[in-house]
């Protein structure tokens, strides 16, 4: 592992303290990085972010691109986002500490936001509000991710689905992360509902732009979802848990609510229903860690 420093993305006249630290794993996004730390120059007006890059297991230009921005980079030889997250956090220099996928844009102000719901002596897990960008995107996709709004987990605020942040004393839940794919659901589940809180601003996901593309991300998400569901329970001050049966038995309600109330509504419900039925039967016939992730936008 090599580090190499560089100054502070927003750092500005004398003020070069940090007050966030924002680790970004990146496995070959060089295509998608520059947006992301782009964005971040907005996203934090008030706050100095730490931003630290972890480039793990690159064939590409992404640890020059973020040198580039301006941002720290630590390079790891293995392709491991568990890896990069536990080789960001010991190179992190404060909290809050947010994490952020390198594909994901951050609206003008949203890391402010984020930072003041994290800034508190309680244990806390905080997220903005996503926006899906489905310009780009087929028919099939579109449709999923309008059925995909109208369930509890999305409209109610998720933590995850690329960027999340920890209190410092949230931080002090757990130890190391884990060799797991579903990092965000494996932070969430340490935290009970109230401990979960949603931020000002929003987060953007770039849709994948087909249908082969969005199984491939949703079977990635069925798998995670799986590994953490048989796996033992966490121990939390706060006896959290995943709540995996719970939030299924929410989301087929809300898509029964969905389709009676607004009949228009019925062919994305069932693009919906056959994405997910889909994905996880192509779950459970592989295994390995294999990351089943969207290349049609990068």
């Amino acid at each position: 592992m090599s580090t190499a420093t560089a100054p502070d993305l927003a750092s500005s006249g004398d003020v070069t303290t940090p007050t966030v630290s924002v680790v970004v794993p990146a496995h070959d996004e060089a295509r998608t990085l520059h947006r992301t730390l782009a964005a971040l120059r907005t996203a934090a007006v008030r706050e100095v972010p730490d931003v630290v890059v972890v480039a793990n297991g690159c064939s590409d230009d992404t640890a020059e691109v973020a040198r580039a921005a301006g941002v720290r980079v630590v390079e790891l030889g293995q392709a491991s986002k568990a890896a990069a997250l536990r080789a960001g956090d010991e190179a992190a220099l404060t909290f809050p500490r947010v994490y952020l996928d390198a594909d994901i844009v951050l609206t003008p102000g949203a890391l402010d936001e984020l930072t003041d719901t994290l800034r508190t002596d309680e244990p806390v897990v905080a997220s903005p509000r996503v926006k899906f960008d489905t310009a780009a995107s087929s028919w099939p996709v579109r449709a999923f991710y309008r059925a995909y709004e109208q369930i509890p987990y999305v409209r109610e605020g998720l933590v995850g689905l690329g960027v999340y942040g920890v209190s410092r004393t949230g931080r002090a839940r757990f130890g190391q992360f884990p060799d797991v794919r579903g990092d965000d659901l494996f932070v969430q589940r340490l935290f009970a509902p109230a401990e979960r809180r949603t931020s000002g601003g929003r987060f953007v996901v770039a849709a994948p732009r087909d249908l082969r593309n969005l199984v491939r991300v949703r079977t990635r998400t069925a798998l995670g979802n799986a590994e953490l569901a048989g796996a033992a329970p966490v121990p939390s001050s706060a006896g959290a848990s995943a709540g995996f049966e719970r939030s299924t038995d929410s989301t087929v309600a809300a898509l029964v609510r969905t389709a009676v109330s607004r009949p228009a509504m019925v062919p994305a419900v069932a693009v919906y229903v056959g994405v997910t039925v889909v994905s996880r039967l192509l779950a459970c016939s592989r295994r390995g860690t294999a990351w089943h992730r969207d290349s049609s936008t990068r």
